[in-house]
């Protein structure tokens, strides 16, 4: 059937669209590698190169110079206001790198609000090019970075280019689902996925010390997205517009048919006329739900906490600890090229995505959610273990390294595709908008929260962290296996049935206006 075909138009759009979920990726992945060459450089900018710790404590010892000390008692080693400073000066240190790390993530909160509204306002095509002005910005910020107060413009590049991959992660999604076929839209769904895990390996090689993660080049590792930014504005301009923006959007079904006609490779397009002509009355006959109206209405409410709660242990499980630290979690194993086993982790995440891809439609979406958490517990478990005994048995290194691996496999399996799925699947068109966005929203948030305090909570618990994780995997397990409903092949209706079930309700909601279209009564 012509309707099925993937013609080159087709391919050409959807390729130049997950350009920017590339994007995403290499922002979340590129700051890993060269942690340690940009911290000597923070210490350059402030004063306190990296090496003159104890130079600054031997200055203290053997200057000629009267230095305060703090009054001690019978001491032989006197504590100098050089070593408090230093002191200071690493905390400092910290603080920067945690906001050089998480400003991204403030950027992606404020932005994922506004993916959708763009794209309505400006169209799909326009908004994706308006967008790229962002991570322009943030490149050049980063990519000359070196020149001025490099902490400051580093933190303020991320925070733009986290804006940017806010606004992506909804625009792209949205596009290529609407010029996809409708049999082909979940496997072309998952691209976006698939880019970002490819994003973040190509940005985890060309961290390597030999290539750009050095002394010399790390600002130009960091600059780099301006690359496939400057490459996909330029593509965009050869790119059909969204058909469903259109017709449902604007009404204009002559221009609808001459980009279904260019996406299909056919002159008969009557089968997505009519599909997309039934979406637009459905859409017509069915309110828009605000944000407060997911939480206060009793139809809405135990579903948008659930997806809540799914997004929330997508962040808090750890994942993004390993992709933002795993160099630094790998020194701690005490591999001695920490780099290329964090190459590894983004190689086995992206064949791990491939995976789900096929798996995802085979499989219930809950039962792997499951299948995935429980391995992520039992690795997060391993990873700990094989932390706090390395000192006494040198070949736990492997068993941490080995349980990293498994983890980011399990995840890929489970919490990382499902939870965007299954958001989609629980909500009609009027509250699947709101739905979307505060699910977004939450899951930047948390996102912020780990890339801000992971650093801290690392040295804090020391080689137990991933226990803390562990130990909220098993706590959101318990909550998937008794809350979440199986949406695999349901229609909203049965979906609406599980949730009452799995609260313990035994009436079904008042009809509400949103879902009257849906047939949304009781099923006994």
């Amino acid at each position: 059937m012509a309707e099925d075909k993937v013609t080159g138009t087709l391919v050409f759009a959807v390729f130049t669209a997950v350009l920017a979920s590339f994007q995403f990726g290499y922002d979340i992945g590129v700051i890993n590698a060269p942690q340690q060459v940009i911290l000597t450089h923070y210490r350059h900018v402030l004063g306190i190169p990296l090496d003159d710790r104890k130079a600054v404590n031997n200055d203290a010892i053997h200057s000629t110079k009267e230095m305060p000390t703090v009054p001690h008692r019978e001491s032989p080693t006197p504590i100098s206001w050089p070593e408090e400073e230093t002191m200071a000066s690493a905390s400092l240190i910290t603080l920067f790198w945690s906001l050089s790390v998480s400003s991204f993530a403030v950027g992606g909160m404020i932005a994922s609000f506004f993916g959708g509204l763009l794209g309505d306002r400006l169209g799909r095509i326009k908004a994706l090019l308006v967008s790229n002005i962002l991570s322009l910005a943030g490149a050049l910020l980063m990519g000359f970075s070196k020149l001025g107060p490099s902490h400051i413009l580093i933190i303020a590049g991320r925070g733009i280019s986290g804006l940017y991959c806010g606004l992506i992660s909804g625009l792209v999604p949205m596009y290529v689902g609407e010029v996809a076929p409708t049999t082909l839209r979940g496997a072309m769904g998952t691209l976006h996925q698939l880019a970002i895990v490819m994003g973040i390996l190509i940005s985890q090689i060309a961290g390597l010390d030999f290539l750009l993660g050095n002394h010399e080049l790390w600002h130009i590792l960091l600059g780099l997205t301006a690359v496939p930014a400057v490459l996909q504005s330029l593509l965009l301009f050869f790119c059909p517009e969204s058909p469903r923006y259109l017709y449902i959007r604007l009404d204009e079904e002559a221009k609808a048919k001459i980009s279904l006609k260019r996406l299909r490779g056919s002159d008969d397009v009557t089968k997505d006329i009519i599909e997309m002509r039934k979406e637009k009355e459905e859409a017509s006959s069915e309110k828009k739900v605000s944000i407060i109206q997911l939480f206060t209405s009793s139809s809405y409410r135990q579903p948008i906490l659930v997806a809540l709660m799914l997004h929330m242990v997508q962040q808090f499980s750890g994942i993004n600890a390993i992709f933002y630290y795993s160099t630094s979690i790998f020194q701690m194993a005490g591999i001695s090229q920490p780099v290329y086993a964090t190459i590894g982790v983004g190689a086995v995440n992206t064949v791990f995505t491939a995976v789900s891809v096929f798996l995802v439609e085979k499989a219930g979406r809950r039962s792997l959610f499951l299948i995935g958490m429980s391995g992520m517990f039992f690795c997060a478990i391993f990873m700990s273990v094989g932390l706090v005994l390395l000192n006494k048995l040198a070949w736990m290194s492997y068993v941490s390294m080995s349980a990293i691996f498994l983890f980011v496999s399990f995840f890929e399996i489970g919490p990382g595709p499902i939870p965007w799925f299954m958001v989609a699947e629980f909500f009609s068109q009027g509250p699947r908008p709101a739905a979307l966005a505060i699910a977004a929203f939450t899951n930047w948030t948390c996102n912020f929260i780990i890339a801000m305090c992971f650093q801290y909570i690392a040295d804090f618990c020391g080689p137990y962290v991933f226990f803390l994780f562990a130990g909220v995997v098993l706590a959101f397990t318990l909550f998937t296996f008794f809350k979440v409903p199986e949406t695999k092949g349901k229609s909203f209706e049965e979906i609406a049935a599980e949730f009452r079930k799995k609260s313990g309700s035994t009436q079904a909601p008042k009809a509400a206006v949103e879902m009257e279209f849906l047939g949304a009564t009781e099923t006994v």
